[in-house]
């Protein structure tokens, strides 16, 4: 397994990352405890969750995820082999259910959702603590361009929140902090008035990246590489889709996109003829569409970690190993062919 620095840090990390929202949902603790065995024993140090999983996120199962991690970290004694990335649920109508609905980022609630992540996480501290998603209104989960809202009511509090962070820090709670699903702008704003006020930096930022979107190119990938912040991908697969198994009528009312038809980012007629072209390219070069996804992420030069998730063994064991595959020159351009033909359908 190869490690990547990430960002300004002197972490070395895999540049696999084991994601876990799918268990709690789709994977139970056994299973959960049994993909973390396997990802440890294959090389992976880095495991992301959230105070928000599992996803679809109700009020029986949130923060259930966490619990998994925190129950595998006292079974097996393992909590400083992994180094451990957790976040903050941002502000979102439907989840009354999460801190009494208070989903702000304001220094009462951050230490609150992160006392609740450590109790459940059975651990002092985290390596990475994330803003799951900006509490401003912008252009976050499948919407592409910015649309400014005048009625937005959300106050620039960017220097509270790095205040916060860098006390949290300070205290030991927290190795470092990052962002998550940020534009350019929050990136450079917070790394900016981070500098400006001598308080800790985020150094790095969880965004979605794949075949099917490839927005973090336009703007973001220029900000991490000059910057020097690390780079979390995240829905290498498009929620599955990229697996192919819908297109070769091999997937099963369990998958996700059959079973939580409000997902659906990745699902729509565009994606869908992107898809096929893909995974025809694929077959032509004697490779698995899974693998040739995900080595596309992995082998960006802005990507420092690449987020798998897996809802069974067979998966995950293929996921790790796309962690051997380089794409040459000639798979690259004829990837580039199909996205400037059908560019970002599902961002």
């Amino acid at each position: 397994m190869e490690y990547r620095k990430l960002g300004k840090t002197d972490l070395e990390v895999s540049k696999i990352c084991l994601g876990t929202m799918t268990w709690g949902q789709q994977n139970s603790e056994a299973e959960a405890h049994e993909q973390m065995d396997f990802a440890l024993e294959q090389g992976i140090n880095f495991f992301d969750t959230a105070e928000l999983y599992a996803i679809p996120s109700t009020q029986e199962n949130n923060g259930l995820i966490e619990t998994y991690v925190g129950s595998w970290f006292k079974k097996t004694g393992k909590r400083e082999q992994v180094i451990l990335a957790t976040k903050i649920t941002g502000p979102r109508a439907d989840l009354h259910f999460i801190r009494n609905h208070e989903l702000d980022f304001s220094k009462k609630q951050i230490n609150l959702a992160l006392e609740g992540s450590l109790r459940r996480l059975q651990t002092d501290y985290v390596d990475i603590y994330q803003l799951h998603w900006p509490q401003r209104k912008t252009n976050t989960f499948g919407k592409l361009g910015f649309r400014h809202e005048p009625t937005d009511a959300w106050e620039d509090d960017f220097l509270e929140v790095l205040e916060t962070m860098s006390g949290l820090v300070k205290a030991g709670k927290l190795r470092h902090f990052g962002l998550s699903n940020e534009t350019p702008w929050g990136l450079m704003h917070c790394l900016q008035l981070a500098e400006k006020h001598g308080l800790s930096a985020p150094v790095s930022i969880q965004n979605p990246y794949n075949l099917l979107n490839r927005t973090f190119e336009i703007g973001l990938a220029e900000c991490v590489v000059r910057e020097n912040c690390g780079m979390m991908a995240y829905s290498p697969l498009a929620f599955g889709l990229l697996s192919g198994k819908y297109h070769r009528k091999s997937d099963t009312p369990s998958d996700r996109l059959n079973q939580f038809k409000n997902l659906a980012r990745y699902n729509n007629p565009l994606a869908w003829a992107a898809t096929e072209k893909y995974l025809a390219l694929a077959e032509n070069h004697g490779l698995n569409l899974v693998e040739m996804a995900l080595a596309f992420v992995t082998q960006q030069h802005f990507t420092t970690s690449n987020i798998i998730g897996a809802t069974n063994m067979a998966q995950l064991k293929a996921d790790i190993k796309s962690a051997e595959l380089v794409l040459s020159p000639e798979i690259l351009m004829e990837i580039d062919a199909i996205h400037t033909e059908i560019p970002n359908p599902a961002p």
